[in-house]
């Protein structure tokens, strides 16, 4: 589905400060916090993303650390549903389940409560970019040890070129701003 029209998406990616070379040589990094402050902007990405999910019965929204806790909660509101963070280690403070995963430079854990998701709940996924998917594929890889059902992943960008799409292949993902190069 379409959530967004082709002038609205311009008007978005306006509100985006493109930084090359951060945080090293050759990365072009796009800055939300410009996105964030304006009011319509931020009510647009939002709405939209709640939008696609509406007619989902989610239970919960989960947010990965730390830029989808911005966009998590308020998806969660809208869809009356719950909100999970996802950490770094050592960050929450009950029985967690870990994963780690590797990196193009390392590798990464991520880690949730035990009980954050409840067999058989519809979960969705939030963050703010879809790069190569592996943050979001582990993050998939969670919910589902506890018996969460994955209903769909948000991003508010989606840097196509870097495949991550094709990572999290048979689930629903839904990005609302894509960059082609």
């Amino acid at each position: 589905m379409s959530a967004i029209e082709p002038a609205e998406e311009q008007s978005l990616k306006n509100l985006i400060r493109e930084i090359p070379d951060f945080p090293k040589p050759g990365i072009l990094f796009y800055d939300i916090t410009t996105l964030l402050k304006d009011a319509h902007g931020l009510r647009t990405v939002i709405d939209r993303i709640t939008d696609n999910f509406r007619d989902m019965k989610v239970e919960t929204v989960i947010g990965i650390e730390a830029r989808g806790f911005i966009f998590a909660p308020a998806i969660a509101y809208h869809l009356g549903a719950g909100f999970v963070p996802v950490r770094k280690p050592k960050r929450l403070p009950s029985q967690v389940e870990s994963y780690s995963y590797d990196l193009e430079y390392g590798k990464d854990t991520l880690e949730i409560h035990r009980d954050a998701v409840g067999e058989g709940h519809n979960v969705i996924i939030a963050d703010d970019l879809l790069a190569t998917g592996g943050t979001a594929e582990a993050v998939v890889r969670l919910v589902e040890k506890l018996g969460g059902k994955v209903v769909g992943l948000s991003f508010v960008i989606e840097l196509e070129f870097l495949k991550g799409r094709e990572r999290l292949a048979g689930y629903d993902v839904f990005s609302l701003l894509k960059y082609q190069s």
